[in-house]
C-alpha cells in the first residue's frame, strides 16, 4: 500500500448523495479479486452509454458527456468531493480498490458507510469527513473554479484550500499511523517477521512431526 502523508490533488466533485458500491464498481466485475485494473469501470454506468462486461476494453466505449468524471476539467483527479452516506449498500472492497485504480487517494464528505470507510483506510484511501458547511463550500468553489485544487496533510491532518483557509479534520491515530507508512494488514503482520521466522524455526524442532 502506498503511504500517504501530503497530496496536492485536483478536485472533482460528487454532486450525489447515498452513492452506493454498486455504482461505484458493479456487480459484474467482482469476479476478479487482484485488486488492480478496476480504474476503468469506476461507475460504470453512469459513464458509459453501454453495459461494460469484465475484461472487456473500455477505450472507445461509448462515454456519458454529462457525467462529471468525463469532463475535462477534472481529468486527473485524486480528490473526490462527496455527499452524504457515500460507499452505501453492500461491502465490497472492490470500491475502493476501483477508487484508487482510477486514481483518487482522498475522499472529502460529510458522512460514509462504515464497512466502505474502513476499507478505503485498508486499501491507501483517505475519508475525510468534515461538517456540512465546510462540503457545502468546497462543492460551491470546485463548481466555480476550474483547476480547482486542495492540499490535504494527513500529518497534520488540516485541508487548505487555495484561498488560505484552512480545514481541521481528525482520523483515529492507529489508522492514520498505517496510512502515513503505507502498512495495510499485510504490511502490519510483516513488521513482526523476524518473530515469525523464529517462531515457525523453533516449531520445527518442537514438533518435527508436522514438518514430515
Amino acid at each position: 500500500m502506498k503511504p500517504f502523508i501530503k497530496l496536492d490533488g485536483l478536485v472533482a466533485p460528487m454532486d450525489r448523495a447515498n452513492v452506493d458500491t454498486d455504482a461505484i464498481i458493479p456487480k459484474q466485475f467482482l469476479k476478479s479479486i487482484k485488486r488492480s485494473g478496476f480504474g476503468p469501470n469506476l461507475f460504470d454506468e453512469w459513464r458509459y452509454l453501454d453495459i461494460g462486461q469484465p475484461g472487456q476494453d473500455s477505450t472507445n466505449r461509448p462515454r456519458n458527456p454529462d457525467f462529471v468524471l468525463n469532463q475535462a476539467r477534472y481529468q486527473g483527479a485524486q480528490v473526490l468531493l462527496t455527499r452524504d452516506n457515500f460507499g452505501c449498500g453492500s461491502s465490497r472492497e472492490h470500491a475502493p480498490w476501483a477508487l484508487e485504480d482510477f486514481g483518487f487517494r482522498v475522499l472529502i464528505g460529510t458522512t460514509f458507510a462504515d464497512i466502505f470507510f474502513n476499507n478505503c483506510f485498508k486499501n491507501g484511501l483517505l475519508p475525510i469527513k468534515l461538517p456540512a458547511a465546510e462540503v457545502d463550500a468546497l462543492f460551491a468553489l470546485c463548481h466555480l473554479t476550474p483547476g480547482y485544487r486542495l492540499v490535504v496533510d494527513l500529518e497534520n491532518q488540516i485541508v487548505t484550500r487555495p484561498d488560505g483557509h484552512v480545514i481541521p479534520f481528525s482520523v483515529d491515530p492507529f489508522r492514520r499511523e498505517c496510512l502515513l507508512n503505507g502498512w495495510d494488514d499485510i504490511g502490519l503482520t510483516l513488521r513482526h517477521a523476524d518473530k515469525i521466522r523464529d517462531f515457525e524455526a523453533r516449531r520445527r524442532i518442537e514438533q518435527p512431526w508436522l514438518f514430515a
